[in-house]
């Protein structure tokens, strides 16, 4: 059971990335947006997730930590505008502190013309009869490039093996 790869576009300010995962919805779903499952995937290869805060509701706030091999913590939050549940997610994305103020990207060594806005992250689920398709937007980059795609990408394969770590143990406590 493997994510498969369907496309990344990095267009100006904007990444999307497609993937199918051979997982139930449901399941992609709920590892999506519920912290304990977040804290298994969030962040690029090597990094961890010692913090996921979520206040999953239209105007509720979350709060992730990424941390690098090296111990350097990287904080982002943001605000929910959107949810459709199973299909749709719309949220603000900015760097903040470990409080969840917001910091400028210098903060953490971002070179570039970063907007005074957010940035905005859309997802949207999709059920395939048994797999689902995973589509991520996220908008308002200074100039989008392969940094962050890269790091979607791998932030993603940390999603797939979750899915499939999380099937594996389903299965394992279906045959005890």
């Amino acid at each position: 059971m493997a994510a498969d790869q369907s496309g990344t576009e990095v267009a100006g300010r904007e990444i999307t990335i497609e993937r199918i995962f051979d997982a139930p919805l449901e399941l992609v779903w709920k590892t999506w947006t519920e912290p304990e499952r977040i804290r298994r995937w969030w962040g690029p290869k090597d990094f961890t997730c010692p913090v996921a805060k979520s206040d999953f509701r239209v105007g509720g706030a979350y709060l992730y930590c990424m941390r690098s091999a090296d111990g350097q913590e990287y904080w982002s939050g943001g605000t929910f505008r959107e949810i459709v549940p199973m299909e749709r997610i719309v949220a603000t994305d900015h760097f903040t502190d470990e409080q969840g103020n917001k910091v400028s990207p210098s903060h953490y060594g971002m070179e570039g013309d970063w907007p005074a806005d957010d940035l905005v992250v859309t997802v949207t689920f999709e059920d395939l009869d048994g797999k689902t398709k995973l589509t991520l937007r996220h908008a308002g980059f200074p100039e989008a490039d392969l940094g962050e795609t890269e790091g979607w990408n791998q932030s993603l394969d940390k999603f797939a093996a979750s899915l499939r770590a999380q099937q594996r143990a389903r299965a394992e406590e279906t045959r005890s």
